[in-house]
């Protein structure tokens, strides 16, 4: 598969959905086209935590946009990715299908630190190579993040559930400017810090870098207005303030004429402003130059350097085996095994070349981290093995592929009454299969040989064949085969060993 000429990055932020489009020119991107509609998704959610069908609508109409200036793309070139609103939203799922449809291309939900990475991966691209730690502050619409880090390697990652959005209607929503509103916004904000304080204060980095839309309207709005004369700094964000406070109202901004004030900002700024100010005195941030990348950039970076083959998941299983202390001989036999199956199990005129290529990739993490419970407990690793790998923060995945993986995991053997319902597509029931049949075959954890064996899918089930003889040596193997065919019976599935039939009927 050739390697795409041009990538697309989707970022549906809680503030504002932007589209990136560049070319790739060797290891590096050029712009080409980007887009931005300022949504506010964060405010349409219900205190019960639902999206409103305004927010809704809002959203899929600027994916409708996005959509058709993404349309004859192939799949590989676009990444969309959701952030803290779709985190929390308890619809979500229903959203991003209907999301999915307007955008015509797959959207996925990624972890609050996930997320700080991708940020600090554009913003560092976009900066000029210093050794020097930084800290970069992105206040989104419904999360703010933190990040230190030097050249582009991230060193800490945190982020924080506050945000322009969610605080301009929370402390805010009265539409009043005032010191008791700005006082409450700040009190939460510092409460919130208090958890990172120590970690992220001045001493630990060496330059403060802000990012993203709140922090570049912050920046404007202090240097047009002659607040700065460079960036951001606590002074002129106290004169911001102190304007805001006498215009007394957010729909009376407009009578201070400041220079460089959005009308889409307008909402939003008193709740971005309240928590730049905090992190200011609480990190004892002197001044905060602006920072041109943002996640955007860092969704396509890391998505050059997928198609490219330098996958940050690929080494985020890495560090995983060598933390856990994974059996590296046994991971590689039941993998190569698992993968032959695989092959076997998806061949047929509705292959393609792409779906073999993404449940392969799953399978190959899947094998290498299958018994990383182990460390935990022998009994029952399996569950333990799936806990880790949908709790831990796995760099460069998001929370749909965690959660694929981790259920993977927990399906690769004992009972399968845990998947009723979940294998209700055919590559799912391959790959469930594959790793299941794998792992018996190899149960002696030696590099015994083994039996030439073929897999397919039938009208209602799958086939395997192999080796009557082989079979007939090999008790354990055909007892634990049995029990494949009666787990899968569990879940409407017919395994069909023929050698195992047949060795039954001669010893009747």
């Amino acid at each position: 598969m050739s390697e795409p000429s041009t990538l697309a990055a989707v970022d549906l932020g809680s503030n504002s959905f932007h589209l990136q489009v560049a070319r790739v020119v060797g290891d590096q991107l050029y712009p080409l086209d980007s887009l931005r509609e300022p949504v506010r998704i964060g405010a349409g959610l219900t205190p019960d935590k639902r999206l409103d069908e305004a927010a809704q609508q809002r959203g899929l109409a600027a994916l409708r946009q996005f959509g058709e200036r993404l349309r004859g793309l192939p799949k590989e070139a676009v990444r969309a990715v959701g952030t803290n609103t779709l985190r929390v939203a308890k619809n979500a799922k229903e959203f991003l299908a209907r999301a999915e449809a307007a955008l015509g291309f797959p959207i996925e939900v990624v972890a609050g630190r996930e997320e700080a990475r991708l940020i600090y991966l554009g913003v560092a691209h976009g900066l000029p190579p210093s050794k020097a730690a930084r800290l970069v502050i992105d206040i989104g619409g419904g999360s703010t993040e933190f990040i230190i880090g030097s050249g582009l390697k991230p060193a800490r990652l945190e982020s924080l559930y506050m945000g322009c959005v969610s605080y301009s209607l929370r402390h805010f929503g009265d539409g009043k400017l005032n010191k008791a509103n700005f006082r409450a916004a700040e009190t939460a904000a510092g409460t919130e810090l208090q958890t990172i304080r120590k970690a992220f204060r001045r001493g630990a980095w060496q330059q403060a870098v802000g990012s993203s839309g709140t922090a570049r309207a912050l920046g404007e709005l202090l240097e047009f207005n002659g607040f700065s004369d460079n960036g951001i700094t606590l002074e002129g964000l106290e004169r911001l303030k102190a304007q805001m406070i006498r215009a007394g109202s957010i729909e009376r901004l407009d009578s201070l004429a400041l220079a460089g004030l959005r009308a889409d900002r307008v909402p939003v700024l008193p709740g971005g402003l309240a928590i730049m100010m905090t992190a200011f005195s609480t990190l004892d941030i002197p001044q905060m130059p602006l920072a041109t990348g943002a996640m955007r950039e860092g969704v396509l970076y890391d998505l050059l350097g997928r198609v490219q083959h330098h996958d940050m998941r690929d080494l985020t299983v890495e560090q995983f085996m060598h933390r856990y202390h994974v059996d590296r001989a046994q991971a590689r036999r039941v993998g190569s095994l698992a993968h032959a199956l695989l092959r076997d199990l998806l061949a047929g005129p509705a292959a393609t070349a792409a779906g073999e290529a993404a449940a392969g990739q799953l399978l190959d993490w899947a094998a290498k981290l299958h018994e990383i419970g182990i460390s935990v407990a022998h009994s029952g690793y399996h569950k333990h093995t799936a806990y880790i790998i949908r709790n831990a923060d796995m760099p460069g995945f998001s929370r749909s592929e965690q959660s694929r993986l981790a259920t993977l995991a927990l399906a690769h053997r004992g009972s399968l009454d845990k998947m009723q319902g979940m294998l209700a597509e055919p590559v799912d029931v391959a790959l469930t299969l594959a790793l299941r049949l794998s792992a018996v075959f190899n149960r002696s954890r030696t590099e015994a040989a083994l039996p030439a064996l073929e897999a397919r899918f039938t009208g209602n089930g799958c086939r395997l064949k192999l080796e009557p003889d082989w079979l007939a040596d090999n008790p354990l193997t055909a007892a634990l085969l049995r029990e494949e065919i009666a787990q899968w019976r569990k879940v409407g599935v017919t395994l069909e060993i023929r050698p195992l039939q047949e060795l039954e009927q001669a010893a009747a």
